[in-house]
């Protein structure tokens, strides 16, 4: 046996299928890999959109339960039931116009474009100057027959574009 046999007389053929099947059990464990990962993320993604949707629900009781807790702790302070629930209101009409003027002034800062604009105008400008340049169409017998250095023919008896 020599050194590099090391004790291992498989031929070529036997070696390649070898391969080939460790490379075909490897695709299929770093397949198997990646479902149990992403089955793994999916799990827990379902979990935390179960859990926003819940507060989001809570918040969304929430919100009258601390209005009426609002207007019947101004009402504590002296002030009638009517008028406290007025300024409650009141209240969340001012948020819900400073709320409104901010977005107004966002959307305001909002702009087109502009690079993205002018790079499309200058590639239909281009495309539409572009023209492609038509070859004369020749009948396959008009062509000379391209051959070797003792053939009849060569590439200089060919015709170059524009008759040259």
């Amino acid at each position: 046996m020599s050194a590099a046999s090391n004790g291992d007389e498989r031929s070529i053929g036997q070696l390649f299928a070898s391969a080939t099947a460790e490379v075909s059990a490897l695709v299929h464990d770093e397949i198997a890999l990646f479902k149990a990962e992403i089955r793994q993320d999916a799990k827990r993604a379902a979990v935390g959109s179960g859990l926003v949707v819940g507060a989001l629900a809570l918040a969304l009781f929430a919100v009258p339960m601390g209005s009426m807790a609002a207007a019947y702790g101004i009402h504590a302070l002296g002030i009638t039931l009517g008028w406290s629930f007025l300024i409650v209101f009141g209240a969340y009409v001012v948020l819900a116009v400073l709320m409104a003027l901010i977005a107004y002034g966002r959307f305001k800062k909002v702009k087109k474009p502009e690079r993205s604009l002018h790079s499309a105008k200058e590639s239909a400008a281009v495309l539409q100057k572009a023209k492609p340049h038509p070859r004369p169409v020749e009948p396959a017998d008009a062509r000379p027959e391209l051959t070797g250095a003792g053939g009849k023919a060569s590439r200089s008896a060919l015709p170059g574009p524009k008759g040259e």
